[in-house]
C-alpha cells in the first residue's frame, strides 16, 4: 500500500495470521526476551514504553507504543534506515488469536531493487518460526544458516517472494517489474544470483 510519513512516499507491507492461542499467551511469545529466541532472535535492550532494543545480528529501534495484550509499534532502524513495525493482536475465539503486522518504509533504492518482498519474505521466515514454536514450545528452532539450502527452505522462500510479487503487482507495479523484484527477493534470501545477473 502506497502512503506518505513525514512528508516523504512510502510504502506499507501488511500480514496477517490466526494463531490457536490467546492473546496474552501470543503477547508473552512477541515480547518476552526468553521466549524471542525460541523462534526469532535474541533481543536485547529495554522492553518498555520508549525504550531501545536490537535484535541479534539485526535491526534495533525504539518501542513507540506499549498496549499489552494489543498492540506494539516500533522503529526498525538498519544502517541509516528507518522504517516503523506495527503489531496489533485480535482475539477471534477463546483460543484464537490474529496478529496483524505492518511494515512500513520509506521509498528508496532498496525499496526500488525488491520491492514489498525484501521485509515480506523475513516477516514470513519469522512468522512461520512464530507458527511452528507455538505447535511444539519445546522443539528446536529451524537451523537459519541451512534452512535456504534445504528444499522445504528453498520453496518456501520462492513460494513467499512469489507471492510478494504477485501482491506488488496488484498494488500497481507492472507485471515485468514485479516479477523482476520478486526474483531478486528469491535470489537475495537464497543466495543465489538472480535470473540475468
Amino acid at each position: 500500500m502506497s502512503l506518505t510519513r513525514e512528508g516523504r512516499e512510502a510504502k506499507a507491507v501488511t500480514l496477517a495470521r490466526p494463531y490457536n492461542t490467546d492473546a496474552a499467551d501470543l503477547w508473552e511469545v512477541l515480547t518476552s526476551p526468553e521466549r524471542l529466541p525460541r523462534w526469532f532472535a535474541p533481543v536485547e535492550g529495554e522492553f518498555k514504553l520508549g525504550g531501545r532494543f536490537k535484535v541479534q545480528g539485526n535491526a534495533g529501534g525504539k518501542i513507540l507504543e506499549c498496549a499489552p495484550p494489543r498492540r506494539l509499534e516500533l522503529t526498525w532502524e538498519m544502517g541509516e534506515e528507518i522504517s516503523w513495525v506495527s503489531v496489533t493482536l485480535e482475539e477471534l475465539g477463546p483460543e484464537q488469536t490474529r496478529l496483524t503486522l505492518v511494515h512500513t518504509a520509506f521509498v528508496s533504492p532498496f525499496w526500488d531493487q525488491f520491492g514489498p518482498g525484501a521485509v515480506g519474505v523475513g516477516w514470513d521466515l519469522a512468522l512461520l518460526g512464530l507458527a511452528l514454536h507455538l505447535s511444539d514450545p519445546s522443539a528446536e528452532k529451524p537451523d537459519e544458516s541451512s534452512f535456504h539450502l534445504q528444499p522445504d527452505g528453498r520453496a518456501f522462500i520462492t513460494g513467499s517472494a512469489e507471492s510478494w510479487g504477485t501482491a506488488d503487482e496488484a498494488g500497481g507495479e507492472s507485471a515485468d517489474n514485479a516479477r523482476r523484484r520478486a526474483a531478486a527477493t528469491a535470489a537475495f534470501y537464497t543466495g543465489e544470483q538472480p535470473p540475468g545477473a
